[in-house]
């Protein structure tokens, strides 16, 4: 049987069905949306408002639901779930093949391709029309709306709307929930697009330089300094390793290796800024002191490299890791030309974490650490393998190495 026997038709004008002892709520919604609740700083305070406000218009409101896209490594989509007792709570859909199906299955899959409302009474549709509607009919759900948003970046989201009244959801709800529908949407898209604004950058230019772009830094040759402790990591003998890889098998190692790495970087405070090809540069905020963010990142350096001793013991194509440690300060700057610019990461001591760590293979070590990072941390496993010229660096350093 077809599914487009639940679509709903919306050509009337949903104001003109609304009870006019609702126009008033229905307004003070619209308001709502399109003013405070695009400032609240927790989304799921703005579904929880906007959902008691449903309620207290004598809408017989048990459920809301609100899914969107994410543009994230990590998540498929942000669902935020209100219920009538027990609040609003979010979660992450992974990508997985799972959340595929379950699409596929969903009333949402239908209200988008048909860009329609759909619309049941979930105790009177059978369990093969939707994957949702077994769920629905346990928790005794008689009414069920769901809601396309499209949006003007080319992404679309959905709203849910379920009860539980005996009756369900009455024509004059629907019309209700149509009248206040385009300041949901409004603010739905407002909140998406500044989460995904944020989560991109982010992602591709890292936490400090996504900040510091989306507050205004963007004009070239500006140039902020932090002191912290620096880590470089890079791969030992990439070049000969994917030598006869192919692109595919190359970017799976390297996110092997990315994973024995990063996790032990965030783990410790620490933040990645860069990954240059199989290199990683990543520092250490002197935030409570410089002792703090030393032993932070010495504690970071260890645990990865056991992260790729556990890995070359259980994965076929094994691989070593040389990381460099140093305290000093990075320079954050914009350069680039005409509307291209790169948030990049500059200076002195960043080149000098760089050179050490290209001292590890030569020197057969797997950690070494600047002279001004050892005086720093708590450990007595350190062998001083002399002072060592450094290409681009003037004077001579002396570097450690840490004992395994």
């Amino acid at each position: 049987m077809s599914k487009e026997r639940f679509l709903l038709d919306d050509k009337d004008d949903p104001w003109e069905s609304i009870d006019k002892r609702k126009i008033s709520h229905a307004l003070a919604i619209r308001d709502f949306m399109l003013g405070p609740g695009r400032f609240l700083p927790d989304p799921n305070e703005t579904l929880q408002k906007l959902s008691e406000k449903i309620v207290n218009a004598d809408v017989p409101l048990d459920r809301c639901v609100t899914i969107v896209g994410l543009l994230n490594a990590e998540g498929l989509a942000s669902m935020r779930v209100w219920n009538k007792d027990q609040g609003a709570e979010a979660h992450i859909l992974p990508h997985s093949p799972e959340s595929d199906r379950g699409y596929r299955r969903s009333p949402a899959a239908l209200a988008h391709e048909h860009k329609q409302w759909v619309f049941f009474n979930p105790q009177l549709t059978e369990e093969a029309a939707f994957g949702i509607v077994k769920e629905l009919q346990g928790d005794g759900f008689t009414g069920y709306i769901c809601a396309p948003n499209f949006m003007a970046n080319g992404m679309h989201s959905i709203f849910s709307f379920a009860t539980k009244a005996k009756d369900g959801f009455s024509q004059e709800d629907i019309a209700f929930f149509k009248a206040v529908f385009p300041a949901i949407a409004a603010c739905q898209e407002i909140l998406m697009v500044h989460r995904l604004l944020k989560e991109v950058t982010r992602t591709y230019i890292g936490e400090e330089p996504h900040r510091r772009v989306l507050s205004g830094d963007v004009r070239r040759g500006e140039v902020s300094r932090i002191s912290s402790a620096i880590l470089f990591a890079d791969m030992r003998d990439f070049t000969q390793l994917t030598s006869t890889m192919t692109a595919e098998e190359t970017t799976s190692l390297l996110n092997t290796y990315f994973d024995c790495i990063v996790p032990a970087i965030e783990q410790n405070d620490g933040e990645v800024l860069k990954f240059m090809g199989d290199g990683i540069l990543a520092i250490f905020r002197d935030v409570e002191s410089d002792v703090v963010a030393s032993n932070n990142a010495l504690k970071a350096a260890l645990l990865g490299l056991q992260a790729v001793e556990d890995n070359n013991v259980n994965d076929v194509l094994k691989f070593e890791v040389g990381i460099a440690l140093h305290f000093g300060e990075v320079a954050y700057g914009n350069v680039g030309s005409g509307q291209r610019l790169d948030y990049t990461v500059i200076g002195r001591d960043v080149n000098l974490t760089s050179r050490i760590a290209g001292l590890c293979g030569p020197k057969g070590q797997k950690l070494l650490l600047s002279e001004s990072l050892k005086e720093r941390v708590e450990s007595g496993e350190l062998l001083d393998v002399g002072e060592q010229a450094l290409k681009g660096i003037d004077e001579k350093q002396r570097v450690f190495a840490y004992s395994f």
